[in-house]
């Protein structure tokens, strides 16, 4: 199972201190999670075929997980909820999709 999750960040937050805090504490992190399988986070660069158009979102993540309930279990515990807590003042709202594989 897959989970795309689309966001731009908030007015006023430091790229670079989001990038950061990505790199070093939420990519490793999730990544942490016996429920995950992968995870990863995407910068939006540009659209496909139009140099001149901006991509609606700024950032992608993509967490592949072995199942909805383990991966819920993970993330509600008090020790993730904390270390997660930053993305909230980073992220403006985030778009969790959960896909299934055709």
């Amino acid at each position: 199972m897959r989970i795309i999750c689309l966001f731009n960040l908030k007015d006023g937050v430091d790229i670079a201190e989001y990038e950061e805090w990505a790199k070093t504490r939420d990519i490793p992190k999730v990544n942490g999670l016996g429920s995950v399988e992968s995870f990863t986070v995407h910068r939006a660069a540009s659209v496909f075929g139009d140099d001149k158009a901006t991509p609606h979102f700024g950032y992608i993540e993509i967490i592949d997980i072995i199942g909805m309930d383990e991966f819920v279990a993970d993330i509600s515990s008090d020790n993730f909820q904390q270390a997660a807590a930053p993305f909230q003042g980073f992220a403006d709202n985030p778009q969790f999709i959960i896909t299934e594989e055709l």
